[in-house]
């Protein structure tokens, strides 16, 4: 007699009955289950991804595909976390083995494909099946008992391999202790990403002050976009071993334009500065972003004229009139907070403006600067100046003992330009040196210098006369 057994019981036997590979698909995350996202980016074509989502995990083990990830991703770097625990990660992969014509053809090396033709005659596509025999060069078909290249007909595949991808994507092995969705925080460092600041400083008719907007400039080439990303930015020369394939830095632009007010939070963080962006925004891939850093007006500016010499001036008898005839005009301002500034600037380069006769914005220099921390310097050459010329002649030079020498030397300025100036020399003189006379004070500036502060007339000439003792 044939028993019947309970519907419930039946139906746990049939879903027992089912294939394992039923219960031990691969798990697809892509961007859709995305709950927010991270980016820090450091000035050193490097940034760090935190990309939090929401998964259903099947219990036990099973293949985690976690898609929509930067191009660039290091894969040494990946990490992946839940905050509710639970999880157990027993293997993780990078699979960037991406969906190209050439690497399909690559697949299909041996296999049978099919070329599709129009017929001249009738005008009607007609199938050809072919064997793809090599892909070196272009295309070699093997059609019946013939070989041939460069068919017109295009290539049609039955299908995709599973081992080629379109977009790169982390797998991981997973071991869960529940079924249930949990939420999951992915973390990778990825190449192709990075920001610097861009300055740009008006000067007014004097040349005394400034209004000064700083800028950040994000490039953004790891080959994904981050949505509505929290938004950090380090700043800082953090140590890195070099990474096989990492892009090189591309060189931007900043254009001069108004900057609004600043959006960042500054804070000290580690060696480092860290800038954090008081709103969401989405950084493209492919795409270069501007984002207002720091604006100041009325910032005090000091000009300055340098002539400065060489310490090679110093190792020879008297000589002809020595070269060296152009006179630096650097800009200087300091990063106080007196000044409306005292946020620690990013390194980047200082772009200088002023305006014409005419009211018409004019660029006159740039210059690049490091990281200039609060109650520091700016100092920015923005050129040399065309109008006042220096001339520099060793007059006198002898041996007074075996480690023992003297020299002379006569520094003229002349200043074509309709108002007085003062011009900075500075004198690399080497050695353990003694100021025997001088025709204008100096002072000790960095080390083996001397400095002098000369004063020239508008339309006229200055000349500085010192003698010097030198040991070495």
């Amino acid at each position: 007699m044939k028993r019947h057994l309970p519907p419930l019981l039946s139906l746990v036997l049939a879903l027992l009955s089912l294939p394992v590979s039923a219960a031990t698909a691969p798990v697809v995350s892509t961007v859709a289950d995305q709950k927010g996202i991270e980016l820090t980016i450091y000035n050193q074509n490097l940034g760090l991804v935190k990309d939090r989502r929401e998964i259903r995990l099947p219990a036990g083990s099973g293949e985690l595909r976690f898609m929509d990830v930067a191009a660039q991703v290091i894969p040494t770097s990946v990490a992946i976390s839940s905050p509710d625990g639970g999880l157990r990660v027993l293997e993780q992969n990078y699979e960037y083995d991406l969906l190209s014509p050439q690497k399909l053809m690559e697949k299909y090396v041996g296999k049978e494909v099919k070329l599709y033709q129009k017929n001249p005659r009738t005008e009607r596509e007609e199938t050809v099946t072919a064997t793809l025999l090599s892909t070196t060069g272009g295309p070699v078909f093997r059609i019946g008992d013939e070989i041939t290249f460069g068919h017109p007909g295009r290539l049609i595949f039955p299908g995709v391999p599973e081992d080629l991808i379109a977009r790169p994507t982390l797998v991981w092995l997973l071991e869960s202790d529940a079924a249930k969705p949990r939420p999951l925080e992915a973390t990778y460092l990825t190449a192709g990403i990075t920001w610097r600041a861009n300055y740009v400083l008006t000067l007014d008719e004097r040349d005394e002050r400034g209004n000064l907007a700083g800028w950040v400039t994000i490039d953004n080439r790891s080959g994904a976009t981050y949505r509505n990303a929290t938004l950090k930015l380090v700043a800082g020369d953090i140590h890195r071993v070099p990474e096989e394939g990492v892009r090189l830095e591309k060189t931007l632009r900043a254009a001069a334009m108004t900057a609004p007010a600043p959006q960042f939070r500054e804070e000290a963080f580690f060696e480092y500065h860290l800038y954090t962006l008081q709103r969401p925004s989405t950084i493209k891939d492919n795409q270069t972003k501007q984002i207002s850093l720091v604006t100041a007006d009325a910032v005090p500016v000091k000009k300055e004229y340098l002539f400065r010499g060489e310490s090679f001036y110093y190792t020879a008898p008297a000589g002809d009139t020595i070269g060296n005839r152009k006179v630096g005009v650097y800009v200087e301002l300091e990063n106080r907070r007196e000044n409306r500034l005292g946020m620690p600037l990013p390194k980047g380069v200082v772009r200088v403006y002023k305006r014409d006769a005419g009211g018409s914005l004019q660029f006159v220099g740039e210059d690049a600067i490091d990281h200039t921390p609060e109650k520091e310097k700016v100092r920015v050459k923005v050129g040399d100046a065309f109008d006042v010329v220096g001339e520099r002649k060793q007059t006198e030079w002898r041996k007074v003992a075996a480690d023992t020498y003297e020299a002379a030397f006569e520094v003229r300025l002349r200043n074509h330009r309709k108002e007085d100036i003062v011009v900075r020399v500075v004198e690399p003189v080497p050695g353990d040196w003694t100021m025997l006379s001088s025709s204008h004070p100096h002072e000790k500036g960095e080390a083996h210098t001397a400095e002098f502060h000369v004063p020239v007339p508008k339309d006229g000439e200055a000349t500085l006369t010192y003698r010097v003792r030198m040991r070495y």
